[in-house]
């Protein structure tokens, strides 16, 4: 019921009021997505806070100076507070103090990525699901037991406390709470207005660099080399006890000892990590995925992804292919001296993939089917109907 009161504006003709509150070695880019997104909403009043109204930057040197103390927060609907680089950083008591008394008196709060670890060292995360950067999800989890933390999430909505994931992820979380707020429309606008897109498919593991734990000893480290050289192959955990000289329940405990996994789910998400550099580094058909990592049947490699990954295999090709592109396609451009003779670039349909041979000649029917996969990963995060996202 907590979230309710938050929908579609809370039907006050008066702005809604955002406290911004940027913490000792506040992620610049972070602070800047809030500052951004709801500075320039009419449909928000922003003020952005520091303790001594003043927080220093990471590596830079540079101090941004606030507008407000922690008193802005005083008065504020919603507070939103951006990660900080040291997660082992102690917050003053003042700080955490100005945190549970907006709690306490109805306020919502959001944290971006590390942010999660002021919430809870403020104790308000207390018997509630959050997530936070990949990097520092098993520490929150660690440090504070009694948080339920959603490693893979983008963000984690618990009506009066939402939590997000890393850096970027503040921008989805944001017009989330616009949507939340103020319905699909003000959201779509305001995406539009910042060039991203609505809504993200997926969670955090497919920006996870690998699935696949760092390995605490090396008894087991040849195997584990033999297995990354042979993922293709029908391995199971008696071809593995084999190949090590050691019993199957010998293998299992000191894999898990040495790795926190059990042999075959180790294997697994080995495969599965190929198959992601596979997806991102060359062309090789969705379809020969499996043969070539060892997860099967397509429908199999399907069925991982969504599992791990949270997309399917087509979806995370268009990603990091596009992003690929993208990129290359920018280093040429800053590379070539302006020319302001050149045409424009068209972006319709006809000219998304490869141009199709003339029907009836070799090889079209194939180029066709990569014109169409083109087509959809290139535009996979297109506007589409908005629906709310599941409460944790």
């Amino acid at each position: 019921m907590a979230a309710i009161r938050y929908d579609r504006a809370m039907l006050s003709e008066r702005p809604h009021r955002v406290a911004v509150l940027a913490l000792p070695a506040v992620i610049p880019l972070e602070l800047g997505i809030a500052a951004e997104i709801f500075g320039r909403d009419p449909h928000y009043r922003l003020t952005v806070c520091a303790e001594g109204r003043s927080a220093s930057l990471p590596g830079s040197g540079l101090t941004v100076t606030t507008p407000a103390g922690l008193e802005g927060l005083k008065r504020a609907d919603t507070v939103i507070i951006p990660g900080y680089e040291d997660v082992d950083a102690i917050m003053s008591a003042a700080v955490l103090d100005a945190i549970r008394a907006a709690h306490a008196r109805g306020a919502r709060l959001v944290s971006i990525c590390t942010a999660a670890f002021a919430l809870a060292a403020a104790g308000v995360l207390d018997d509630r699901p959050a997530t936070t950067h990949w990097r520092w999800t098993s520490d929150l989890q660690n440090r504070y037991p009694r948080i339920d933390v959603f490693p893979n999430r983008l963000f984690v909505d618990d009506g009066d406390i939402l939590t997000s994931a890393g850096v970027t992820t503040g921008i989805d979380l944001s017009l989330y709470l616009i949507r939340r707020d103020f319905g699909s429309a003000a959201a779509n606008m305001r995406a539009r207005g910042l060039v991203a897109p609505p809504q993200r498919q997926g969670g955090q593991a497919q920006f996870i660099e690998r699935l696949m734990p760092d390995a605490s000893g090396d008894e087991l480290g040849p195997l584990r080399d033999w297995m990354l050289e042979h993922l293709e192959l029908p391995l199971d955990l008696g071809t593995l006890a084999t190949r090590a000289h050691i019993s199957r329940r010998t293998l299992s405990r000191r894999f898990r000892e040495e790795t926190g996994l059990s042999p075959m789910a180790w294997l697994a998400d080995a495969r599965i990590d190929r198959a992601r550099e596979i997806l991102e580094t060359t062309a090789e058909p969705i379809e020969n995925i499996g043969h070539l990592t060892g997860l099967g049947a397509p429908v199999s490699v399907r069925a991982a992804f969504h599992r791990r990954i949270g997309i399917s295999p087509k979806e995370y090709r268009a990603v990091w292919r596009e992003s690929s592109t993208s990129a290359t396609v920018a280093t040429a451009a800053s590379d070539s001296p302006p020319d302001h003779r050149l045409p424009k670039i068209r972006t319709d349909r006809r000219r998304i993939g490869p141009r199709p041979e003339a029907e009836g000649s070799p090889g079209s029917e194939k180029q066709k089917r990569g014109a169409h996969d083109a087509y959809n990963g290139a535009h996979w995060l297109r506007d589409r109907d908005q629906a709310d996202v599941p409460r944790a």
